[in-house]
């Protein structure tokens, strides 16, 4: 039987671009829409509440600065890490609404505190960037996966003496594009990782079988699930900052997400980077949150 779920709000959009000069990205409304979608009691959850991210403020950032927002979104890991850990250690089950990418890492420093962990990173891209593959490093939501291996700045890759939040070997990267920049890099630091045209191939069964097999091995305490909305095609969900082609289709995502979630070693999932401001009548935010139930619904 799953353990009960609880409902957790992480709305910080620190680790994004901002979408057109002046403006903030508008992911940090992921939360408040799929609430809209009564997704606390169709999922049957407790109340999480939130945790109040930083002000968006990039004024004095340029490029080579390294990750902008970096002390604010080292100081909020900290915290989201505190609420992850507490639900995960009273066998709570967290559903951890975003929020940009970025806020993986809270979900990734939780469990470090707490044993040794895998990820299956569900996600468009494999946000591997860091200063040994790319001169743009600075969008924290585009690195996640890196700083949580260890890769970047030391104020983010080891809060606490943590470093690395998580091993590469226990790092399942699921739905990249088949032009992803960072294949190559992630094959040869040890990530397992599988395009889309690989699951049509394969079968989303088979994908998720092949996946669960290295995040239920023994050495490890469990897994975490990140779920990015970029993961599906733009013509079923444009709203999100980077949209490409060539994404995982609803009725691939939703069997992949229950085979993973439904794994008795499965901790907690976050979803990120669905932005509301790009969907004026709610429509891809009814599609995430049916996908969200039909996943872990009792």
């Amino acid at each position: 039987m799953r353990p009960r779920l609880v409902l957790l709000d992480a709305p910080s959009n620190l680790g994004l671009r901002p979408p057109v000069e002046g403006a903030v990205p508008g992911c940090y409304k992921l939360a408040g829409a799929l609430r809209e979608q009564r997704l606390l009691a169709r999922l049957g959850a407790e109340e999480g509440g939130v945790v109040v991210p930083p002000r968006y403020d990039r004024e004095g950032w340029q490029e080579g600065d390294g990750v902008f927002h970096a002390g604010p979104i080292a100081a909020y890991t900290r915290r989201l890490a505190d609420r992850v850990e507490g639900h995960v250690r009273a066998g709570a089950f967290p559903v951890v609404l975003g929020g940009d990418c970025s806020i993986q890492l809270g979900a990734s420093l939780a469990l470090r505190r707490v044993g040794r962990y895998g990820i299956a990173a569900v996600d468009g891209s494999a946000d591997f960037r860091h200063p040994g593959n790319s001169d743009r490093v600075g969008a924290a939501g585009g690195e996640e996966l890196a700083l949580a291996t260890g890769r970047g700045q030391a104020d983010l890759t080891d809060l606490e003496g943590l470093r690395p939040y998580v091993r590469e070997s226990d790092v399942q990267v699921l739905g990249i594009r088949e032009d992803d920049t960072e294949r190559a890099e992630l094959t040869e630091s040890g990530i397992a990782n599988t395009t889309v045209g690989e699951i049509r191939e394969r079968g989303v069964r088979q994908t998720a079988d092949a996946a669960l097999r290295a995040l239920e091995a023994p050495a490890l305490d469990g897994f975490w699930v990140h779920l990015d909305a970029d993961v599906l095609d733009p013509s079923v969900m444009p709203a999100v900052d980077s949209p490409d082609d060539g994404g995982l289709l609803p009725d691939e995502l939703a069997p992949l997400l229950r085979a993973l979630t439904g794994s008795p070693r499965c901790v907690g999932l976050n979803v990120t980077i669905y932005d509301p401001d790009l969907d004026p009548d709610g429509s891809y935010a009814a599609l995430l949150a049916d996908l969200l139930v039909s996943a872990l619904a009792p």
